[in-house]
């Protein structure tokens, strides 16, 4: 950011140690907000997207202008980004249990977890580092930031996208 090139190590570490918490705050209130709209939300097709629209909002504000503009907007965007993403993790361990039967639930779960968040998600770090080669900006830092929001929004649409096929779990109760 600007305003923390000429800045000391030491404040440095204090600014990244308060937007961390920022950070952190944005994720209790992501998991606060789901639990509230659990209750109140008919579909899961429909919480799920009650976090991916938003999420596509606050990651393309993150990273494509607060995280080169200021360090109050890139915290403020950490924040809302950070409460879209722990609520869409929260979606999963809610939603996942439900979809498999009690003799498939630790394979299926550990299946969806592993392939999904281990195999695809981590690949999602080498797209964004080859994707930032390519992209504008002046330095390293911007064409980073701007190839991580490109992957964050590409995960986001094909989410959006993959929701129309999603599954509501029959009743309340957890399948045998």
């Amino acid at each position: 950011l600007p305003e923390l090139r000429a800045a000391s190590p030491r404040v440095v570490e204090q600014t990244v140690s308060g937007v961390q918490l920022v950070q952190e705050l944005g994720a209790l209130a992501g998991r606060l907000l789901f639990s509230a709209l659990v209750i109140s939300t008919l579909t899961r097709r429909r919480l799920l997207r009650v976090f991916l629209v938003p999420a596509l909002a606050a990651f393309s504000w993150l990273y494509f202008s607060a995280a080169i503009q200021s360090l109050a907007q890139a915290a403020a965007a950490m924040f809302a980004a950070s409460l879209a993403f722990n609520a869409l993790l929260s979606f999963w361990g809610n939603y996942l249990p439900r979809m498999y039967p009690t003799y498939l639930r630790a394979t299926g779960e550990s299946f969806a977890v592993n392939i999904g968040g281990r195999v695809i998600g981590t690949s999602a770090a080498l797209v964004t580092t080859q994707l930032a080669g390519v992209m504008p900006g002046a330095g390293n830092a911007v064409p980073l930031a701007y190839a991580a929001g490109s992957v964050a929004l590409a995960a986001c649409v094909l989410g959006l996208i993959g929701s129309l096929w999603l599954q509501e779990p029959e009743g309340s109760r957890l399948p045998d």
